[in-house]
Order: C-alpha cells, then sequence, then structure tokens
C-alpha cells in the first residue's frame, strides 16, 4: 500500500474520531465520555483509537491544539501595531471562529473540564504583549491588567456571538472589538449596530 494512502486512511480515522467525540460532547460531559463510546460512534476497534491516542483526554487536546494553532498562525500574520492589520487580523479569526463555530461552541462549554479557553487566552495574550499594546514604558503590572481586560472581554463577546447564532457579520464583529479596544466605550462608533 502507498504512503499516500496510508496519509489518507490515518487523516480519515483521526478526523472521525475527532466527530464522533464533538458528537458525544453534544449530548454529555467529557468526564462521562470513554474511548469504548468515541469507538462506537466512529465505527472503528478500540486498536486503532489507541494506534492514534492515548485516551479521550489526548484526543480532546489535540482537537483544542489544531484550533489554537491556526489561531496563532493568523495573529502572527499581520501587524498589530497598525490599525489596518488588527482589524484585518481580527475579522479573520472572526471568520474562521465562524466557519468553526460547532465545535467552538462544544470546545467552550467544556472549557471547565478542559484547558481549551486558557490556552486560548495564552495565545491571544502572547500575541498582545510581543507587539500591540504593550511598550517597554509600560509597567509590568498595568501590561498584565490591559492584556486581561482586552482578552477576557473579547473572548466573552465572541462566545456570546458565537452562542446567539452569530446574527452581526465578521467584519462587523471586528470593527466592533478593536474600535473598544483602540478607543473604549465612548469613543466607539455605535451607528454600525443599527
Amino acid at each position: 500500500m502507498t504512503s499516500e494512502k496510508l496519509d489518507r486512511r490515518k487523516k480519515y480515522t483521526r478526523m472521525v474520531l475527532k466527530d464522533s467525540l464533538l458528537q458525544l460532547l453534544k449530548q454529555k460531559s467529557f468526564s462521562q465520555v470513554t474511548v469504548k463510546e468515541i469507538c462506537e460512534r466512529a465505527d472503528i476497534n478500540r486498536s486503532t483509537f489507541y494506534a492514534h491516542y492515548r485516551d479521550q483526554f489526548e484526543l480532546l487536546e489535540t482537537i483544542e491544539d489544531e484550533i489554537v494553532m491556526d489561531m496563532q498562525q493568523y495573529m502572527n500574520t499581520y501587524n498589530l501595531q497598525e490599525k489596518e492589520d488588527a482589524l484585518k487580523m481580527t475579522e479573520k479569526l472572526i471568520s474562521y471562529f465562524a466557519a468553526k463555530q460547532e465545535e467552538l461552541i462544544i470546545l467552550l462549554n467544556v472549557s471547565d473540564e478542559t484547558s481549551f479557553e486558557r490556552k486560548v487566552r495564552e495565545v491571544a495574550q502572547a500575541s498582545i504583549r510581543s507587539e500591540w499594546i504593550i511598550s517597554e514604558q509600560t509597567d509590568q503590572q498595568l501590561s498584565s491588567y490591559l492584556t486581561a481586560f482586552i482578552i477576557s472581554g473579547s473572548v466573552y463577546v465572541l462566545k456570546m456571538w458565537l452562542l446567539g447564532g452569530m446574527e452581526e457579520p465578521p467584519h462587523k464583529m471586528a470593527k466592533l472589538i478593536n474600535n473598544l479596544i483602540n478607543h473604549g466605550i465612548y469613543g466607539t462608533d455605535w451607528e454600525m449596530f443599527p
């Protein structure tokens, strides 16, 4: 068998296992999900599962890490000190989140049991600290407060948007978040939300 065929089979198996776990997480908490259930739903035997993952925890971590890596790529592509770049990056990220809505809602709902939301916050914090609002003159404690405020607010707004059915288009959400970050509540143009 050619290696290309093996790679496709491996990708397919991993995709089916990921989908099975996500479907189970719609019905029950992560602590109640077993490898046996994942395999039954995926129609894959347990030895095949263990050829790819140690346990359900590693499978969940793989799903989380793929999204976090994609997010990191978007954030590293743009110069966040430039307002236009920051807006483009935010819109790209929000469009990506919209495409992954179902997956993200599931992962954010199990965030008490997993590290997904913490990982998202850490990636965003690293990006902000490295090149956005934090200058060398900014006090370290103050910069910690600023990044925590920006990230927590942005994550919560995006959670609300995803859970609310994403009524606003990504470009409007990107504009809202960037305006709030750059200009605060009183400097934001509320006309964009009629």
